[in-house]
């Protein structure tokens, strides 16, 4: 029997999280995200959170390099979690 490539799919389902903010800290996102425009309208701050977090972690380079020798605190790191810098 021959060896197929693709050997498992990837869970790529959302996971809810639910997060407490410091009062100045959710002022700050509400700010950011009125300016942010989502066609013509304010976005909804909550839908910019993944977008700043995987930014926030793809620009850590500490990070990057744990990523890139397959350990961060002992734990593998999958490929394509994140965009390569």
């Amino acid at each position: 029997m021959t060896t197929l490539r693709i050997t498992e799919i990837p869970d790529d389902r959302p996971v809810r999280v639910t997060v407490q903010l410091p009062a100045d800290l959710h002022r700050d996102l509400l700010a950011y995200a009125a300016m942010v425009r989502d066609n013509g309208r304010p976005a909804d701050p909550i839908k910019l959170l993944p977008h700043m977090i995987r930014a926030f972690i793809g620009s850590d380079r500490v990070f990057q390099k744990a990523r890139r020798d397959r350990t961060v605190s002992g734990v593998t790191v999958p490929d394509g979690h994140l965009p390569a810098r």
